[in-house]
């Protein structure tokens, strides 16, 4: 469990170097340069998440459980995260309406995924995991709105086309992941 935990801290303190450390990510910036502060940032990332990925597979080999899992969540979690699929997609495709009107999509698509996953399991490694991101995602999005408080992000006119892309396109990895794709990359149906 310290393995996961270890791993939680490094890698949502890498993500919020934003929220809670600008001057220094400035400072990183202007002294590595964007490309530069970009790769040791995803090197980073990488690293430490792969840390997290270890520790809560050796966390599942001996799970703590917290409750009894309830069956009718599992099937409510599934269709949260069709909604935390089309917010993922949303953050990738330019000039859709979903991330123009929301303005911070990945975050909101962490919240919809943690919340699924917490309903759907009762480990205590679980809750660690899915509970830390949903913290994280909270924070992320509220450092988001208060930013652009401060500095308004341009207008910019939506196109019926990538919004279309970014539904389809969500239904489409939803489905993926439904249909063997979630059992394929984690070793679990998300169906039971």
């Amino acid at each position: 469990m310290s393995i996961l935990v270890l791993g939680l801290v490094l890698f949502l303190a890498g993500h919020s170097l934003r929220m809670f450390a600008p001057h220094w990510r400035e400072q990183r910036i202007a002294q590595w340069g964007v490309k530069g502060y970009k790769a040791a940032y995803t090197v980073f990332a990488l690293a430490t998440l792969s840390l997290v990925g270890w520790g809560y597979g050796q966390a599942r080999l001996d799970p703590i459980a917290l409750w009894a899992p309830v069956r009718g969540l599992q099937h409510l979690a599934v269709l949260l995260m069709l909604l935390a699929m089309v917010l993922l997609v949303a953050s990738l495709v330019p000039r859709n309406a979903l991330a123009l009107k929301l303005r911070h999509p990945t975050a909101l698509s962490v919240k919809v995924w943690a919340l699924a996953h917490l309903l759907a399991n009762h480990t205590l490694a679980d809750v660690l995991l899915f509970g830390s991101f949903l913290v994280w995602a909270v924070l992320a999005f509220r450092a988001g709105r208060q930013r652009d408080r401060l500095n308004p992000p341009a207008l910019v006119a939506s196109s019926k086309a990538a919004t279309v892309a970014v539904v389809v396109g969500g239904v489409l990895v939803w489905a993926v992941l439904i249909m063997g794709g979630h059992r394929a990359l984690f070793g679990v149906s998300p169906l039971g």
